[in-house]
């Protein structure tokens, strides 16, 4: 046989046995995984992740790295994804939209849209609620927050654009202020101990006159406001929607402590706390592997009938860590093999 008539017979068979490398257990690539996928309005990260890994969080591991792109995990609709091989190991690449036709270059080029128009990592209308409107503070904090005296015109609830009074205000106020009303308290399961408590958003208000009592405009509401509720300076923190799902840092064990949102059975998208937090090294981002407890039993049949036996523990989904606080944090249901409950464990995936 010629021998170029070999070398292609070869090159042949090499390019047909990637798609079974990459599905072996040694790679992170999933099978059946696309070569190619273009971003869809609508996509998350997340769910294009899923597209080419068994296990989403797995993507910075492959995820090509151009030291001269300053975030090569910006994505945006119409940009392609591609799965190319870099010194025989998978990577996955991205092309701007406006490229999708040409040969995959790892080059840096400028793009100049807006961050905020890029992919989220996961969907934001599931946990917008719990962004910078709702937050965790340490308890007692609200005892001795500022408080709604009174309503103008004597009423008993009060809405948007109404006059509200307010004690306990510095003598210089801020422009505007969050109102809250005390929720829930979430305490921890294996210390028994109060780690935060919920300081549910009841409306917002601007600064009209400082003074004891200093007087507030309600400026938005989405409940009645009422005599006792809490005035807080407004949320700080800016949440920011592009960060990219990893395995923790740290070796992590915790529990579910709460699902939120007024339900109580926890699927795909439910928002749970978690009595782990900065403490413990979470970082938003990170995804946790939830356990669903193996129920204790009694053994009445063999010889040592009588003995209770607990049964083992069984994965049953993954959650995102989206919002960490100093002792706890929240997280959402990403995938839901089976029922998860309140108490059920969280480690490393």
């Amino acid at each position: 046989m010629p021998f170029k008539k070999r070398i292609s017979q070869l090159i042949a068979i090499l390019l047909l046995s990637l798609p079974a490398f990459a599905a072996t257990d040694n790679t992170p690539l999933k099978n059946g995984h696309p070569e190619r996928y273009i971003v869809q309005k609508g996509d998350t990260l997340w769910d294009i992740a899923e597209q080419f890994l068994r296990d989403p969080w797995l993507w910075p591991e492959i995820w090509y790295h151009n030291p001269e792109i300053h975030n090569p995990h910006l994505i945006y609709p119409g940009d392609v994804i591609s799965l190319v091989y870099i010194d025989g190991r998978p990577r996955l690449t991205v092309q701007t939209g406006d490229r999708a036709g040409e040969t995959v270059k790892l080059s840096p080029r400028v793009r100049e849209e807006s961050i905020s128009s890029a992919i989220p990592t996961i969907p934001l209308e599931a946990i917008r609620p719990f962004l910078t409107e709702s937050r965790i503070v340490e308890e007692g904090a609200l005892d001795d927050a500022p408080y709604v005296l009174a309503s103008h015109d004597a009423r008993v609830m009060s809405a948007a654009n109404d006059r509200i009074y307010v004690r306990g205000l510095s003598a210089e106020p801020l422009p505007s202020y969050a109102i809250v009303r005390k929720g829930d308290a979430f305490i921890d399961p294996d210390t028994k101990q109060v780690i935060g408590r919920e300081a549910r958003h009841i409306g917002t208000a601007r600064t009209v006159s400082s003074g004891d009592p200093a007087t507030l405009m309600v400026v938005s509401a989405n409940r009645e406001i009422l005599k006792g509720d809490r005035v807080l300076p407004p949320a700080d923190d800016i949440f920011q929607a592009n960060f990219v799902p990893k395995a923790p840092s740290k070796p992590v064990e915790g529990r579910i402590i709460a699902v939120l949102d007024g339900v109580s059975q926890i699927g795909q998208f439910s928002i749970v706390a978690l009595n782990r937090g900065q403490e413990q090294g979470l970082e938003v981002g990170d995804v946790l592997a939830v356990y669903k407890v193996g129920e204790v039993v009694r053994d009445t049949i063999g010889g040592r009938r009588g003995e209770t036996v607990k049964l083992p523990d069984e994965r049953a989904g993954e959650l995102i860590v989206f919002r960490t606080f100093e002792k706890m944090s929240l997280g959402l249901i990403m995938k839901a093999a089976q029922p998860m409950h309140v108490l059920d464990i969280v480690r490393n995936p």
